[in-house]
């Protein structure tokens, strides 16, 4: 039996990118079980799978679920990831993403749990020296939130070496769309991504985008990014937990599409989709913002023989497709 029979722990499996992953999880044919507080995730996004509601600084808990459901592989989601709150509040981000994250590794490796993909992130690196950002960029973080993401990750990385934890760290780039049969997506309300605000300003009367800065260095002016539909982001889990299964090195690993989109593209692909405007209005840069960053996938092809399949287009029309289904209460 390998870790690939058991059942896999996903913590913040009722939030946002954690349920689109345990969907796909639950599609492979593999067990799941969801440990979440609810704090911001929502019950009815875990659908079918078990849900333990609960925090994962609770070692009792994490072993008793672990065993009780047969857990072989961990996914990490549960984290705080609001950048400005992190530089306001960072106690609230060394408990919770840095601290929390010990106290659930050590109750996981108590169960016999050795494989753990790590919901990570590009703000790691924080302004790229180069684009595409590859693997082996400087880990230069510039938000308390982007370096509690590299803190575990180094974190993990002793781990390795102390108690022989295989770690993958997904470092995501701009996770955005929703399911393709429209049943789960990302909840505005929490929410600071340009694709939901974006929707916000196109469906809502009384909201308005701002767009921070257009005088950057770039063919429109405004900042590049690498947007990636969070559907081909769930699969890149599933494949991260295989290749762990199957004996795989811990590694880190770039999860974007390789094209960056700037913030008039997403405005006017939203546009186009929506058939009205997007209200917005440009106002002062924002501190912090890094003028372009998109990922180099090549590693994530070579080590877990896993690519991007849908452009921007598709993560807007399924984004604008859900919340509109959000606001006439179809769904």
């Amino acid at each position: 039996m390998t870790s690939l029979d058991g059942t896999v722990l996903v913590t913040g499996g009722a939030g946002y990118i954690g349920s689109h992953t345990v969907r796909s999880l639950r599609a492979a044919g593999r067990d799941v079980v969801v440990l979440d507080s609810l704090e911001l995730g929502r019950r009815e996004a875990v659908i079918d799978a078990p849900l333990v509601v609960g925090n994962i600084a609770d070692q009792d808990l994490v072993t008793a679920t672990c065993n009780e459901y047969g857990v072989t592989q961990l996914v990490h989601f549960a984290a705080y990831k609001a950048v400005g709150e992190s530089m306001e509040n960072p106690a609230k981000y060394w408990r919770n993403n840095v601290a929390g994250t010990v106290e659930l590794v050590e109750a996981c490796l108590a169960a016999g749990v050795s494989d753990v993909v790590f919901s990570s992130s590009c703000s790691v690196n924080g302004t790229p020296e180069t684009v595409p950002v590859t693997e082996d960029a400087a880990i230069r973080p510039e938000s308390v939130y982007a370096e509690s993401k590299a803190m575990v990750e180094k974190i993990l990385s002793w781990y390795g070496v102390t108690n022989g934890l295989n770690s993958v760290s997904l470092r995501y780039f701009n996770a955005a769309g929703a399911s393709f049969d429209g049943r789960i997506g990302e909840d505005w309300t929490y929410s600071f991504n340009l694709i939901p605000l974006a929707m916000k300003a196109v469906l809502l009367d009384d909201y308005q985008l701002n767009v921070f800065g257009d005088d950057y260095a770039t063919p429109d002016g405004t900042c590049i990014r690498d947007y990636i539909h969070v559907e081909d982001l769930a699969d890149a889990h599933v494949k991260a937990l295989t290749y762990l299964g199957n004996g795989g090195e811990s590694t880190a690993v770039n999860v974007g599409t390789g094209t960056g989109s700037s913030v008039f593209e997403v405005i006017n692909a939203t546009a186009a989709i929506a058939g009205r405007p997007v209200r917005h209005e440009v106002v002062a840069r924002r501190a912090g913002d890094p003028v372009s960053t998109y990922a180099n996938p090549d590693h994530a092809l070579e080590t877990l023989g896993w690519s991007a399949k849908h452009d921007l287009g598709a993560i807007v029309q399924t984004a604008y497709e859900w919340h509109l289904s959000q606001l006439d209460g179809s769904r």
